[in-house]
Formats: structure tokens, C-alpha cells, sequence
């Protein structure tokens, strides 16, 4: 992967993202996820590629195991079935966990490559509980009155990565995400709302764009992440300037 040649990149720390005397431009930010995307498009999409093939498989061995062939029929749709989605669906998040990690990584010029997807799974106890308790924090808040659902789905967007980065327990996790975000809560639900329509855009033309967008998202998680609160367990390059 190319390092970027003496970049400007401005980092946070723990402590100002809590406290958050940070503050970004939202047209800074998009500029600079721009840039990060390239170099990272292999790797993204390589990852996802080859963790999709192993939940794929994984659901089927699952699926023959416990006798539900075919999941396209109602009957199918039992109780089995739904624990069965359930794990496989918990089991994806360390692997997402280890895709944010390359957004935190090309955030300051580090090496990135697909085997980061599968190189986080010691820290699956925390990221499977902190997906848990986000799930069910954020439909309990749908039910009152819809926007603080809104609201935590936005503020909890740092909580694997911080988990990673900062070695965090889950609860710890989320509320630093949460305080964190709160500060400018309506800058990323902005940035949020840009990058959701960058993406149904890009799914226009037979879904081309997402070879740019998917990895445009992970490079803007970790740009957000790097401008809140500093990026501390990734080693920066010589040539990649960055303050903590």
C-alpha cells in the first residue's frame, strides 16, 4: 500500500473526545475520506468478500445440521431458524470490528490488508455484548418516540473501535462513543445522512459505486475516529505526520 507523503492530518485524543474541544468541517472531512479511499478499495473488499463467503457457508453447515434446508419456505422460518440467523449475525461483528480497524489504519497512512478482518477475534466477548446491548438500546428508543433511537444509532458509531483502539470494555465503550458524539451529535448525523445518499446513489448503476462507497465508508469511520480521539494502537509510517 502507498503512504501518503507528509499529510496534514489532524487527531484528537481520548480525553478531547470526551471532553470534545474537537471540531471538523464536514467538507474536510469528506475531502480527506476521499483521499483515504484509495488504497483501500482491495483490501475492503476483499475482506468482505471472503468474510461473506464463510458466513455463507457457516449459515448452510448450520442449516443441514439442525435440519432447515431451505430457508425460502415459511415453515422454515422457526424458532431454530431465528437463533441460527442471530449467531451468525453476532458472529459477523468481530469481523466487522477487524474492517473498522482498516479504516483506522489507512487514517494515518498505516499498512492495510484483508487478513485485518481476521485478526481481532480476541476481542470478540466485548464487541458481541457491546452489538447486543446497542441492538437493544436502540430499539428501545425507537419505541419512545422513534428519535432517541435516532439518536444512539449515531452516537454509539465509535464503540467497536474504541473497544479495539482503547482496549475498552463494552460499557466503557459505548458511553465514551455516546458523550463523545453528543457534542456535535448533528454534524455526523449529517455526515450520516451525505453518506447514505453517496451509497443509494452509487447502488444506480447496478451497484458499481459500492466498489468505491463501501470502502469510502470505512475510510470516513476512521477519519471521524482519528479526528475525536486519536488512533493509538496503530504505528505510524515515518513520513505520516500525526498529533495524539
Amino acid at each position: 500500500m502507498q503512504t501518503e507523503q507528509n499529510t496534514d492530518t489532524p487527531s484528537g485524543s481520548l480525553e478531547d473526545g470526551i471532553a470534545a474541544p474537537y471540531d471538523f468541517s464536514i467538507m474536510d472531512i469528506f475531502r480527506e475520506t476521499w483521499q483515504r479511499t484509495n488504497g483501500l478499495k482491495g483490501s475492503v473488499l476483499g475482506a468482505i468478500a471472503l468474510v461473506f463467503i464463510i458466513m455463507l457457508v457457516i449459515t448452510f453447515i448450520a442449516a443441514f445440521a439442525t435440519g432447515i434446508e431451505n430457508f425460502a419456505e415459511p415453515e422454515s422460518f422457526s424458532i431454530v431458524a431465528a437463533l441460527l440467523n442471530l449467531v451468525v449475525s453476532l458472529a459477523s461483528y468481530p469481523f466487522f470490528a477487524g474492517i473498522i480497524m482498516m479504516g483506522l489504519h489507512r487514517a494515518v497512512g498505516a499498512p492495510v490488508n484483508f487478513k485485518m478482518a481476521f485478526a481481532y477475534f480476541n476481542y470478540s466477548v466485548p464487541i458481541i455484548i457491546a452489538s447486543i446491548c446497542m441492538s437493544i438500546m436502540i430499539m428501545l428508543g425507537m419505541f419512545l418516540l422513534v428519535i432517541p433511537g435516532i439518536y444512539l444509532s449515531i452516537a454509539y458509531m465509535f464503540t467497536f473501535a474504541l473497544i479495539v483502539d482503547k482496549n475498552m470494555d463494552f460499557w466503557q465503550a459505548m458511553e465514551t462513543s455516546r458523550k463523545a458524539v453528543t457534542q456535535h451529535w448533528f454534524k455526523f448525523f449529517f455526515i450520516s445522512l451525505i453518506m447514505v445518499a453517496i451509497y443509494s446513489i452509487s447502488l444506480i448503476p447496478l451497484g458499481l459505486g459500492l466498489i468505491w462507497t463501501i470502502p469510502m465508508f470505512i475510510a470516513l469511520q476512521g477519519v471521524l475516529y482519528r479526528r475525536v480521539f486519536g488512533i493509538t494502537s496503530v504505528q505510524t509510517p515515518p513520513n505520516e505526520t500525526k498529533a495524539f
